[in-house]
């Protein structure tokens, strides 16, 4: 099997993970939020932004947000400001809350214990909210040691079922033993369209172009079906993993 085909089937693992949160998503509507006061405040201390608070502390766990952890969030943003009455300044008060609490990983279990008694009688959403948070720390191929500490947190602030944490885990533990891509730098000067003695500006500018022209986000905004969105997510999953190689490479 080709290191590109790899490549795809690591998308195709990010893109289940966005599939997987659209899923519980969708739970929430825009008529139970039509009287929602949107505010720092107010959201922040809802379910949704207390979740966000802990989808920081996961991305951030391993000392930065990958690319991939990056456009998962941006959709998870997307689709949850769509359920409120003011969805552009909910974006970016999600956004704010992210930012803020993804540098203070100390507070990480008093924020879970939180929301573990907002769903103490929703033991369905606890459990999809824990899933997400697993299958996020997958997102870049591998879960760091730092990353598994932080979701046994959540998981024993949540009081979640071992089995069940361990059965989400292994899970995605093997699939991505299965697929985890080993490229060579000459695979991922290709995937770019760029030469080996390109200087760092030339093949930034030539990942950025591709990025526009593969990103899901914007796939999913012309209205594509999903079978061409998980092909754009997979196309952009190798574009990110080359330029990824091609930087750590040169220093």
């Amino acid at each position: 099997m080709s290191n590109i085909i790899l490549f795809a089937l690591l998308g195709a693992v990010f893109y289940y993970i966005f599939k997987s949160y659209s899923k519980f998503t969708a739970q929430y509507s825009q008529e139970a939020f039509k009287d929602f006061s949107v505010s720092y405040k107010s959201l922040k201390n809802s379910d949704l932004g207390l979740f966000v608070a802990l989808v920081a502390k996961v991305a951030k766990a391993d000392g930065h947000v990958d690319a991939l952890e990056a456009q998962l969030i941006g959709i998870m943003f997307d689709d949850i400001a769509k359920v409120f009455p003011e969805p552009q300044k909910t974006k970016e008060i999600l956004k704010q809350i992210f930012n803020e609490e993804k540098e203070h990983l100390e507070n990480t279990e008093q924020i879970a214990h939180t929301l573990a008694r907002a769903l103490k009688r929703n033991k369905a959403q606890q459990e999809q909210f824990m899933g997400f948070l697993i299958q996020l720390a997958f997102a870049d191929g591998e879960v760091t040691q730092s990353e598994e500490n932080i979701l046994a947190a959540i998981a024993e602030a949540f009081e979640f079922n071992p089995n069940k944490y361990h059965a989400i885990f292994d899970q995605f533990e093997a699939m991505m033993k299965n697929v985890h891509p080993q490229a060579t730098l000459d695979d991922a000067y290709k995937v770019l369209g760029v030469n080996k003695n390109d200087d760092m500006t030339t093949i930034k500018k030539a990942y950025r172009k591709l990025v526009r022209q593969y990103h899901p986000d914007i796939i999913k905004s012309q209205g594509k079906s999903e079978e061409y969105i998980k092909e754009a997510t997979a196309k952009t999953q190798e574009i990110n993993q080359a330029y990824e190689m091609i930087k750590k490479a040169r220093g």
